[in-house]
């Protein structure tokens, strides 16, 4: 399916400098896009370059068909976690040559279970059910992946995506909370991990940042070679737009908190959103952060075939200007 949408890709046009249409998931890991949508920040940049930008924004559930809507040419811009971000890097080489534009935050993912049984991922059976957004292929399918390596062994990393069920996060969090489902365990994310966790039934069983060995890099924003070498004005105003409001989350946490819930339509409590965005594990940045240890752990895994010598591989140059890793 991919290789006959890669080679769809390659003909696909690209839109003129000017228009940038953008997909984003939901949850408060898009909180940066949220900001650049509600300030009309890519507008704004884009008058000082000169230029009067289109935004469009799209809104999607899980990587597969962000990667998918890339590569045949109807989105210039796809968000997503560092793993499937780094997997169609590998894939489009020579090709669209995909490549990260930005971080949007460092921030823990914790894998949940209803199942009091359950309590290290030793304790899953055949009988559970892990809801993620994208099965087999997701930031938290790939996560666990690596986490599965370590504990069982490399030749058995694939071993609970028998059990894994792609579903969206507001969806999985409803079926965890209620209980009753086959749904019993959700590798989840901000917001929707600290919304489950108020019921007495839901427990943490690891976090994402427990399995990378400190804070790590949740999604990126990436793009095609194609789209960011002919829209040098329009990518340029994209990117000082996600730095300015990656600043403005860090200096204004209530502001930004009160944006989420008008600009993803949510009906959490403004002191519980402004609560998760105010944790200090949660970090709004553009610059990548542990996104080579997954590099090194999918290559070492036999999920990308080629090795990258630094996170600098995999992005693009304009990413340079802030620290990364």
């Amino acid at each position: 399916m991919l290789a006959g949408v890669i080679a769809l890709g390659s003909a696909a046009s690209v839109h003129a400098e000017g228009t940038i249409r953008i997909a984003q998931q939901f949850g408060i890991g898009y909180l940066i896009l949220d900001v650049v949508q509600d300030q009309k920040l890519i507008e704004k940049y884009g008058k000082q370059e000169g230029v009067d930008i289109k935004v469009e924004w799209t809104s999607l559930s899980g990587a597969t068909g962000m990667n998918e809507a890339l590569l045949a040419g109807a989105l210039d811009v796809v968000s997503a976690g560092a793993p499937p971000a780094l997997v169609l890097w590998d894939r489009t080489r020579g090709r669209q040559n995909v490549k990260a534009i930005a971080s949007l935050g460092s921030m823990p993912n914790y894998l949940l279970s209803n199942n009091p049984k359950v309590r290290t991922i030793k304790d899953f059976s055949d009988k559970d059910r892990i809801a993620v957004p994208a099965a087999g292929v997701g930031f938290q399918s790939r996560t666990l992946q690596i986490e599965t390596a370590r504990v069982f062994g490399k030749e058995d990393f694939k071993r609970f995506d028998s059990i894994s069920v792609s579903l969206s996060h507001p969806d999985a969090t409803a079926a965890l909370i209620a209980g009753g489902s086959e749904i019993n365990a959700h590798f989840s994310s901000p917001p929707f991990q600290y919304q489950a966790l108020e019921n007495k039934n839901v427990h943490k069983v690891i976090s994402s940042y427990d399995i990378m060995g400190g804070p790590a890099t949740f999604n990126v924003l990436y793009t095609t070679q194609k789209f960011h070498d002919e829209n040098p004005k329009t990518y340029r105003a994209f990117y000082k737009a996600l730095v300015e409001a990656a600043e403005f989350v860090r200096n204004n946490k209530a502001k930004a908190a009160d944006t989420f819930i008008r600009v993803q339509k949510s009906k959490l409590s403004p002191e519980f959103v402004r609560k998760i965005v105010e944790d200090p594990e949660i970090n709004f940045t553009v610059s990548p952060e542990r996104t080579f240890v997954y590099a090194e752990q999918l290559h070492a895994l036999g999920v990308l075939k080629n090795r990258a010598s630094s996170w600098k591989d995999y992005f693009f140059e304009e990413a340079y200007a802030q620290p990364g890793s």
